[in-house]
């Protein structure tokens, strides 16, 4: 399953964990595995709570993460920074599938992070494996 989303920031996490839960439940998957793919450079998909607060933290602790400095990547197109955080958080995640419904923590939301917004289409890929 594939679905897409925009962002409104050149940073930006949204709570795409709904959507993942509608794709485990179409599968009719009891057990198994669900991975959560950006197909996109400059983003990425992390695992943790998604609240008000914490959300302004993760961003600026991408912020300082990579500050500004001389990137070589930003002589091509000013986006070092973005290509450079998605490959340190990674594009994607792999959820277990328990019982019907993914096997998430109390508080752990599945997180699109944008890092090189405003973007009008960013396409998310929900593969589910069922075990046996």
């Amino acid at each position: 399953m594939q679905f897409s989303i925009s962002t409104k920031k050149k940073i930006e996490l949204i709570d795409i964990t709904g959507q993942v839960e509608y794709a485990v439940e179409r599968s009719g998957a009891k057990t198994g595995a669900c991975t959560v793919y950006a197909p996109h450079a400059t983003a990425a998909i992390v695992i943790n709570e998604f609240e008000s607060n914490l959300q302004k933290d993760f961003e600026k602790v991408f912020e300082a993460i990579l500050p500004r400095a001389d990137y070589m990547h930003d002589h091509i197109d000013n986006n070092a920074s973005a290509h450079l955080l998605s490959g340190l958080f990674g594009c994607s995640r792999t959820i277990p599938v328990e019982e019907g419904k993914l096997a998430l923590g109390t508080w752990q939301r599945i997180i699109f992070c944008e890092f090189d917004g405003p973007r009008s289409l960013r396409n998310i890929l929900v593969t589910i494996v069922k075990s046996q």
